[in-house]
């Protein structure tokens, strides 16, 4: 029966939490004899320690040594349960009252609530005695009795504090009463050190006027400072020295007393006496650091940070707060200093240099302990607080309303600011609270500083029974890696914006837009029309709204970023209209706040392309893209082509399905004018990708056309459109036409009916493809006898033609046809005609004679009158035509004999005619550099000004415009242009010697 009774007992004690359960037995029955109370009210609140076996332990060594003062506790049921709560989940507790028994009686009411800022300092300045800055007593156990009464109030905060169920809610608040008690402990050891260091004290060396006449603030640093300290930290101080009375106390001697208060008092707090230290009193942050003079005059503190503070000690000093000694002293050191703080963002790389520390710190972690860091690892305390200060840091510049100390009180007006998201800030501040939780915990656990998550099993165990943030160790392991990982992802986001960079980097006054200043300012920084720019401005950032605020905070940035800009006005009304079309949309400001780099991208395009400003106008979600790089990438031709069958599939009637397919051509024109833009694509990138989106266009609409225009009965017709010109060499620019030829094969039908719907077919395409928004120009000039031939032909009609009729031209044209629509089997049947007069057996010398003929009458007859030829980028010596010339009358004399020149493509053609010697390398290294920048030249010039071009203009403002597209550094308009001019001359030389030789 015994037995029995003992397995279940034992099986009572698993079940509350104990591990060891035969100790567990063996100590409750030893606790109940000594102090005379029954088994069952022992043991009750065993369930709610973290730690049972610990707590256990601990009473057990109190019993022995004052069962008195245990028996007392035990009386009442509230008082020990709380005490089984504070000693389950700390066994530094435990060792403090097992030195002092009696203290456990000062627990009472801890658990209701917090000491206040006042009661603890009365109660920790009269454990020494102090009168008048005076302890009664200087000898050593004064600080004993001193470090007793600060265990004892700690003690009432962490009873409060573990015996809340959401430990978070209350961490501000018990956070700022661990700052208060170790304020109180400085102000009663600074009152023992002055007894000490007086002539009556055991360190005795200055009267007691002449210590009294001495000044010692001590401000309190970091998370001291901020009131949001843990249970045991270093408390980071720096002491400021001054006199009350300079005939009892000069300035440096001053600096020698209050260097001995100093020291002693960092010693009652953290010196090897019987009572264990407190924690460390740091002061390694005062000017100079450990090199530094111990104790400093307020005069010396400023000169040195006026002089020699590096940005770091600015970071530190956003804390700074009076705790203990001086408070006039204190409250001048705050404010002489302040102001330093709070400008020291606009000293050069600051925020590189804060960034580069934050890395330090990460780098500096021994390798076995990164995984396990709480506070300096990736995604911990730390990575919360350096992003938080460097957001104060950069926009408290201009902005009084977050210079916070406190992180949390920081996120807060952050967020009310407008500088952080709802959402980032809400999940900061939690896992912010969350993760200080598990600081303070393991901290407790044996009163050291530690920020190492454990490994071992039960100490996780007791850590998550402490927290109360999980049911078992695993399950605490997996919340906190969930946090550090988000943690860290909005830490990466914000931290690394660069829109903090170029805040910091702003002038002082263009920090705020003020209205006195704001028109010369605006037209110093290259604005044309300041009082329009002043317009827009005010539109965009009055009112109280959450977006005016984010605008107001954004402007200031993005009116420099236009400024370096092509046209500055016209980038800032085409984000105003941007920002109205976008209404009250969150992700819009979100984005250009939050993300690593859409603002200024943003300001790039609109005020360096009137082209896609236009376009973003009529597709404002397409800013979103500005948030990632391979958004402006432009999508595969297989992507494009699904979509294109999805629109016809969808759309029944035909002007839905030419509406969708118009919307599609110009989304993905406008990627790709943006990608061209900020540099993302090449030359060959962009006219790939414009040639691309120009055939699923016609494509689409060829299909949405023939099922309204060619009945079921008629089927059988073939239609086909073939690319020319640029189209049919890929090497579409913006603003380019598409040339095409139309060709169509009976297949059985009348050939009057075949051409009826042939000819339907053309103008329904042409129809539907116009685009007022974005021109679609489906030029048919290059078939047959030009403009005065039928639109479209028969593939028959074709035959019969270039076997009868054919020019030497129209060979030189079919170089660069290629099929994009319609009908495969007649594309290639088209394919098999061209090749037969495009790559002839031996080039026909009359034909080449004629062609040569035909290129000096264009150099004569088209080129626009007035326009200097040297400026064409088409037809002037050295262009695009003399290059496309050269190479396709090299093609028509060998590519029978060489496959490779058999190729729609210039740059490939080119490629080949080095291959195989027919032109030298040096020569066509000239003519691809030519060409290539005179197309580069030619679709700038659309974007620049939205309107086709193909004239290098003379204006210096375009011109650097252009140049500014081509990725040329500012005010560039002389070199782009020189460059032009010689490139076009070098392939000019070229030209002529081998076209007219």
């Amino acid at each position: 029966m015994a037995s029995t009774e003992r397995t279940t007992g034992l099986t009572d004690l698993a079940r509350v939490g104990f591990s060891e359960l035969a100790q567990a037995d063996a100590g409750l029955a030893e606790l109940v004899e000594t102090l005379g109370i029954d088994r069952a009210q022992a043991a009750a609140p065993a369930a709610t320690a973290p730690d049972p076996d610990a707590a256990l332990q601990a009473l057990l060594w109190v019993a022995r040594r004052d069962p008195a003062a245990l028996r007392l506790a035990a009386s009442d049921e509230r008082r020990w349960a709380q005490l089984w709560l504070l000693l389950g989940a700390s066994r530094g507790f435990g060792e403090f009252y097992g030195r002092h028994p009696r203290e456990i009686g000062k627990l009472e009411g801890g658990a209701d609530a917090l000491p206040s800022e006042t009661e603890l300092r009365e109660t920790l300045l009269s454990a020494v005695g102090a009168q008048d800055g005076f302890a009664d007593d200087g000898s050593e156990d004064a600080w004993v009795r001193l470090r007793i009464a600060y265990r004892t109030q700690l003690a009432r905060i962490a009873l409060f504090d573990l015996s809340h169920v959401a430990p978070e809610a209350v961490l501000d608040a018990v956070a700022a009463a661990l700052a208060d008690a170790a304020g109180a402990a400085l102000e009663a050891s600074l009152c023992v050190a002055r007894t000490r260091i007086s002539t009556d004290g055991p360190a005795g060396q200055f009267s007691r006027e002449q210590v009294d006449a001495t000044q010692l603030a001590i401000i309190g640093m970091g998370k001291c400072g901020a009131r949001e300290l843990n249970y045991v930290s270093d408390v980071d101080v720096i002491f400021v020295a001054g006199t009350d009375d300079e005939s009892l106390v000069s300035e440096s001697r001053a600096v020698d007393i209050g260097t001995r208060l100093a020291v002693q008092t960092m010693r009652g707090i953290s010196g090897v006496e019987i009572e264990p230290p407190l924690w460390e009193v740091d002061p390694n942050l005062r000017p100079e650091g450990k090199q530094g003079a111990l104790v400093r005059t307020l005069d010396s503190h400023v000169a040195y940070y006026e002089r020699w503070a590096k940005s770091w000690e600015f970071q530190a000093l956003l804390k700074a707060r009076p705790i203990a000694g001086n408070r006039v002293l204190g409250d001048a050191y705050i404010d002489a200093v302040q102001p330093r703080v709070w400008a020291s963002a606009a000293r050069e790389n600051f925020v590189d240099s804060v960034q580069r520390m934050r890395e330090r710190v990460t780098d500096h972690i021994p390798q076995d302990e990164v995984a396990q860091q709480i506070k300096l690892g990736p995604g911990g305390i730390r990575d919360v607080e350096f992003t938080v200060q460097l957001l104060q840091l950069v926009h408290g510049l201009s902005d009084e309303a977050i210079r916070q100390r406190g992180t949390l009180s920081a996120i807060n007006a952050l967020v009310a600011e407008g500088y952080i998201g709802r959402t980032d800030a809400a999940a900061f501040a939690r896992d912010y609270r969350l993760l200080r939780v598990l600081e303070h915990r393991l901290q407790l656990r044996r009163l050291s500083r530690t920020h190492l998550m454990p490994t071992d099993p039960d100490e996780l165990r007791v850590l998550a029974r402490a927290t109360g943030l999980a049911d078992t160790g695993a399950e605490l392991v997996s919340q906190w890696e969930s946090i550090k990982r988000e943690v860290r992802d909005i830490h990466v986001r914000l931290f690394y914006r660069p829109l903090l960079s170029a805040v910091a980097a702003l002038p002082a006054e263009e920090r705020a837009l003020s209205e006195d200043q704001a028109h010369d300012r605006l037209a110093a920084i290259g604005f044309l029309d300041p009082p329009g720019a002043l317009r827009h401005i005010r539109a965009l950032t009055t009112g109280l709204s959450r977006k005016a605020t984010i605008q107001r905070h954004l402007m200031p940035v993005m009116i420099r970023w236009f400024a370096d800009g092509v046209d500055p006005d016209y980038g800032l009304i085409s984000f105003r209209r941007l920002s109205e079309r976008l209404g009250d949309t969150p992700w819009f400001l979100r984005m250009l706040r939050d993300s690593t780099g859409a603002a200024e991208r943003l300001t790039r395009v609109l005020s360096g392309s009137r082209y896609v400003g236009e376009l973003v106008e009529w597709i404002p979600e397409s800013a979103a893209w500005l948030d990632h790089e391979e958004h402006l990438r432009p999508r595969s031709g297989v992507a494009l082509q699904e979509e294109a069958r999805a629109i016809q599939t969808r759309h029944r009637s035909i002007e839905d399905a030419a509406r969708a397919v118009r919307a599609l051509r110009r989304r993905e024109v406008l990627r790709t004018a943006m990608g061209g833009v900020l540099g993302i694509l090449s030359i060959d990138e962009i006219a790939d990708a414009l040639t691309t989106i120009t055939e699923v266009t016609i494509q689409a609409t060829l299909r949405a056309v023939r099922r309204d225009a060619v009945p079921p009965e008629d089927d059988a017709l073939d239609f086909s459109v073939i690319a020319m010109g640029r189209f049919g060499g890929a090497e579409l620019g913006f603003g380019s036409d598409a040339d095409v030829l139309y060709v169509y094969r009976a297949n059985g039908l009348e050939d009057g009916r075949a051409s009826q719907l042939a000819n339907a077919l053309v103008a329904g395409l042409r129809q539907h493809s116009e685009d007022l928004r974005l021109p679609l120009d489906l030029d048919a000039d290059l078939r047959p006898e030009g403009r005065t031939g039928p639109l479209v032909r028969s593939l028959d009609a074709y035959a019969a033609y270039y076997r009868r009729w054919s020019l030497s031209w129209e060979a030189q044209a079919l170089l660069r046809s290629r099929g994009v629509a319609g009908s495969v089997k007649l594309i290639g049947a088209f394919t098999d005609l061209a090749d037969a007069v495009r790559y002839p057996a031996s080039a026909d010398e009359n034909g080449l004679r004629e062609i040569k003929r035909i290129k000096a009458r264009v150099e004569n007859e088209r080129l626009p009158q007035g326009v200097d030829p040297a400026r064409h980028l088409k037809l002037g010596p050295g262009s695009l035509s003399d290059v496309e010339w050269l190479v396709q009358l090299l093609q028509l004399q060998h590519a029978h004999a060489v496959p490779e020149l058999r190729t729609t493509s210039t740059l490939r053609a080119l490629d080949a005619l080095a291959a195989h010697s027919l032109l030298p390398a040096s020569a066509v290294e000239r003519l691809r550099h030519a060409w290539i920048l005179a197309s580069r030249l030619r679709s700038a010039n659309t974007l620049l000004s939205g309107q086709t071009s193909d004239v290098l203009p003379t204006d210096r403002r375009k011109l650097d415009g252009l140049a500014r597209l081509l990725e040329y550094p500012p005010h560039s308009a002389s070199q782009v242009e020189e460059d032009y001019l010689g490139a076009t001359r070098r392939a000019r030389r070229v030209f002529e010697k081998y076209f007219y030789g």
